[in-house]
C-alpha cells in the first residue's frame, strides 16, 4: 500500500527512504513550526532574567547532548564533564588574553583541545569498565581544574580571566536577545548533529557497545574505535560548550566548574531520561529552572525572609531528593512521562490495562 488510509490505527512506513526522516508526521510537522514560532517571538516579549534563564538551558542543553551521547548512547560513564567545560572555558579566555584571538579562532581551538582530552581520556575506556572508568575520567575533572587555576594564579588573574564580547559580522554581541539567538542556533545545530550521528552507522555500533559488547564485537563492531570516537566527539562538543559559556558569561574562573557542576550534568541525563536526546534537552530545562523553582516556593512561604540563610542548603537537599525519587519511581525520567502522556491521547478514548494473573 503507497499510502496511508484513513483508518489506518497508526503510522506505517512504506519505504526505507521513510526511515531517515527527522518529521515524519503532520502532527510532528505542525508542532515543530509552532514550536519554532515560539521560541524565535519569546525574546521580545520576554524580561532580562527570563531570557538569562533561556540561555542558560540553551548552554545546559549543549552540554547534556554530549553527554548523552557518550553514557547514554555508547554506555561509557564519564565524571569529567566540568573539567571539559573548564577545558573549553579557559582554551577561549586564553587565546583572547595571550593572543587576541577572535570568536571564530577560538571556538574551533576548543573543539581541538576537548577532542585531544577525549583521546587522552578515552584511552582507559578500552581496558577499564564501571567505578574504574568513573574515577579515571573524575581525574580529568581535577587535572584542568589545577591547571587553569595555576595559570589564574602565575598570571594575576585571581578574579577570573576577563573576556571581550565576541563579534560576529562586525558587530559585537552584547544584547541579551542577540545571545538568546546565537544559543539557540548553536543548540539547535548540536542537536542536529548528534539526530544524525544516532542515526548513522556509528550510533549503531554505539548502542550495539552499550546493550552487550561481547556480542557486539562479534557482530564485527571495532569495539577500541568506535569507544574513542564516543569520548572524542563528546568532549569536543562539550568544549565549544564551555566556550560559549566563558563568552557568555563575559569571564573564566575555575570556581565556576565545580564537582557539583558535573553531578548536575549527570542528573541532567538521569532525570531527562537514558537514551534519548528528547530526554538530554527536558533534563537541561528541569536541571537548570529547580533551584530558581525552589526559591520562588521558599519565596512564597510565610515569613520568607528567615528562608533566605538556608536557601542554599534547601536547593542542594531538594535536588538530592528528586535524583532519588527519579531513580527509584521513574527510572525512564521525563522522557518516559511525555512518552505515556502521548500514548494515552494517541489512544484515547479507548481504555488499555495490562493483564495479570487471573484478571482476563
Amino acid at each position: 500500500m503507497s499510502r496511508r488510509m484513513p483508518w489506518a490505527s497508526g503510522y506505517f512506513r512504506t519505504g526505507y527512504a521513510q526511515d531517515f526522516k527527522l518529521i515524519e508526521t503532520r502532527l510532528e510537522r505542525v508542532s515543530a513550526g509552532l514550536f519554532a514560532v515560539a521560541l524565535s517571538v519569546f525574546p521580545f516579549v520576554a524580561s532580562p532574567f527570563q531570557l538569562d534563564l533561556a540561555c542558560q538551558v540553551f548552554l545546559a542543553a549543549i552540554g547534556s547532548l554530549s553527554l548523552m551521547l557518550l553514557t547514554g548512547y555508547a554506555g561509557q560513564i564519564s565524571l569529567g564533564h566540568a573539567g571539559l567545560l573548564a577545558a573549553g572555558a579557559f582554551t577561549a579566555g586564553i587565546l583572547f588574553k595571550e593572543f587576541g584571538a577572535p570568536f571564530w579562532v577560538t571556538l574551533p581551538a576548543a573543539a581541538a583541545v576537548g577532542a585531544l582530552l577525549g583521546i587522552v581520556f578515552g584511552l582507559p575506556s578500552l581496558r577499564l569498565r564501571g567505578l574504574y572508568l568513573a574515577v579515571s575520567t573524575l581525574a580529568l575533572h581535577f587535572v584542568v581544574v589545577y591547571l587553569g587555576g595555576e595559570y589564574e594564579t602565575k598570571r594575576g588573574y585571581s578574579t577570573g580571566i576577563v573576556i571581550d564580547p565576541p563579534s560576529i559580522g562586525g558587530y559585537a554581541v552584547i544584547n541579551p536577545r542577540i545571545w538568546y539567538f546565537v544559543l539557540l542556533a548553536a543548540a539547535a545545530a548540536t542537536l542536529f548533529i548528534c539526530l544524525n550521528l544516532i542515526r548513522s552507522r556509528t550510533g549503531r555500533a554505539w548502542r550495539a557497545i552499550r546493550s552487550h559488547e561481547t556480542v557486539a564485537e562479534a557482530l564485527g563492531i571495532g569495539i577500541a574505535s568506535y569507544k574513542l570516537l564516543a569520548f572524542v566527539v563528546s568532549s569536543a562538543i562539550t568544549a565549544v560548550a564551555g566556550a560559549l559559556f566563558a563568552y557568555y558569561r563575559g569571564f573564566v574562573s575555575v570556581e565556576a566548574f565545580s564537582l557539583f557542576l558535573t553531578i548536575q550534568y549527570v542528573a541532567m541525563v538521569i532525570i531527562g531520561g537514558m537514551g534519548s536526546l528528547l530526554g538530554a534537552l527536558l533534563g537541561a530545562m528541569f536541571v537548570t529552572l529547580f533551584p530558581y523553582w525552589i526559591e520562588a516556593a521558599l519565596a512564597a512561604l510565610p515569613g520568607a525572609a528567615r528562608y533566605a540563610s538556608v536557601l542554599f542548603a534547601v536547593n542542594y537537599a531538594a535536588f538530592g531528593l528528586v535524583m532519588i525519587l527519579f531513580l527509584v519511581f521513574e527510572p525512564l525520567g521525563l522522557v518516559g512521562i511525555w512518552h505515556r502522556i502521548q500514548t494515552f491521547f494517541l489512544l484515547w478514548p479507548f481504555k488499555h490495562r495490562q493483564v495479570t494473573g487471573t484478571n482476563r
